[in-house]
């Protein structure tokens, strides 16, 4: 693994830190979206969050990166930055173990249809039949890499290399709350009307931000989510009786 001290000489390689405003450290594994990558941040901020370094204020990640507030009365920047370039060396963060506690959600989804409108075109860049796609959809456990754009927003990944598939060169002016949206292989499952570039396949009574919870974001980075396919019927049944929030899924903690 390379060192931080070499990335201040090679600005290309990784892990790397760099300060972000008066208050911040970005520490990333990568500039491209990797299984190992995305791990490496979500283990490495698990670590921070347990060791609770004083001074350290508040942790977050992305796709690729973890984020790290601190307070610079209380943590000159230099011993931060020490303080990270040592974490970073006792370990290869992307092989790490996953943060503890994290949950498999089985969430039931319509796919095609009025619920669906682009599956098909999805399907047909993935180089599968409708029902074909279906069948990928749902047999792959994805993982919450992230939380963004929107409220308790997960970006869900990552599928099949055959689902590297572009976003739409214009804007669908508006997919509903829980509408399931695929491209670049991931998932989104919104929660919130709004426009997306990504192709709509399926819907789910799933509503991740739950403003009236005392846990708004129903998902965590480093959840797996799988889908499972149901007909409309059952998801309107689902819809007209459900309260919580959960739309008729389940979720165990994973090993």
């Amino acid at each position: 693994m390379t060192s931080p001290a070499t990335n201040e000489m090679a600005s290309n390689a990784f892990p790397r830190i760099k300060n972000v405003g008066l208050s911040g450290v970005l520490v990333s594994f990568s500039d491209v979206l990797t299984e190992s990558a995305n791990r490496a941040a979500l283990a490495f901020r698990a670590e921070l969050e347990k060791a609770a370094p004083p001074g350290i204020t508040e942790t977050t990640t992305s796709l690729t990166s973890t984020f790290v507030v601190y307070d610079p009365v209380r943590l000159p920047l230099k011993d931060l930055r020490a303080y990270l370039s040592k974490l970073l060396t006792r370990e290869n963060w992307e092989t790490a173990t996953l943060p503890e506690r994290r949950r498999l959600w089985r969430v039931p989804a319509v796919f095609g249809g009025e619920c669906g409108p682009q599956l098909e075109e999805a399907a047909n860049l993935a180089g599968l039949t409708p029902e074909r796609a279906i069948e990928e959809l749902t047999s792959t456990r994805v993982r919450v890499m992230t939380i963004g754009f929107a409220p308790g927003q997960p970006y869900l990944g990552s599928l099949p290399e055959n689902w590297d598939i572009p976003r739409q060169s214009g804007l669908t002016k508006q997919v509903p709350n829980g509408a399931i949206a695929v491209a670049i292989r991931q998932l989104v499952l919104f929660t919130t009307e709004t426009p997306t570039g990504w192709r709509q396949v399926g819907r789910t009574a799933f509503r991740g931000f739950r403003p009236e919870s005392d846990s708004p974001f129903a998902l965590r980075p480093g959840d797996e989510v799988q889908f499972a396919s149901i007909d409309e019927e059952t998801y309107a049944s689902i819809r007209a009786k459900d309260k919580t929030g959960d739309g008729g899924s389940e979720w165990e903690f994973l090993p």
